[in-house]
């Protein structure tokens, strides 16, 4: 199932055809793994409480722009998707190939905001996020950065 979904996202971004429908598809794609990432840390101490759901629609809302229902229309579908997920490889190999260093970092600040989302950071959300910053190719020292300024944030 999983390899299944790489593979459209993977079609979607490198489909050829009209410049509007490839980008839109490519947006879409690249929504989707960021979600898919972004559940994934908040699951990781296998508990997705309200505070850590919240802060993922937020955080989904903001960063893309969308309306509060479309949203919780890809949270949920990304949630769907974590069910079954087994690697995070192909969704951040996808996205280390079609974003700059800024956007990546972005993403890193995000999951790290997730991590704290519940007051306290898991010793299992610390490993992921750290392994995603690592697959994203962000720096180290960027990560930690990153790290630092959540839990600044958090309290």
């Amino acid at each position: 199932m999983i390899r299944r979904l790489f593979t459209q996202v993977a079609e979607a971004l490198s489909a050829s055809g009209h410049a509007d429908s490839d980008e839109a598809a490519r947006q879409q794609a690249l929504r989707m793994a960021t979600a898919v990432l972004m559940v994934n840390v908040a699951r990781a101490d296998h508990v997705f409480d309200e505070s850590e759901f919240d802060s993922v629609l937020q955080l989904v809302q903001s960063h893309f722009g969308l309306a509060p229902e479309d949203a919780a229309t890809l949270c949920n579908a990304a949630n769907e998707k974590v069910d079954d997920l087994v690697s995070v490889l192909e969704f951040t190999q996808l996205l280390h190939e079609h974003l700059d260093e800024e956007e990546k970092a972005r993403i890193v600040a995000m999951l790290w905001r997730i991590a704290y989302a519940d007051g306290r950071l898991d010793k299992f959300e610390d490993a992921l996020v750290l392994k995603i910053g690592d697959l994203l190719y962000v720096s180290r020292g960027l990560v930690m950065r990153l790290k630092d300024d959540a839990a600044k944030a958090a309290g």
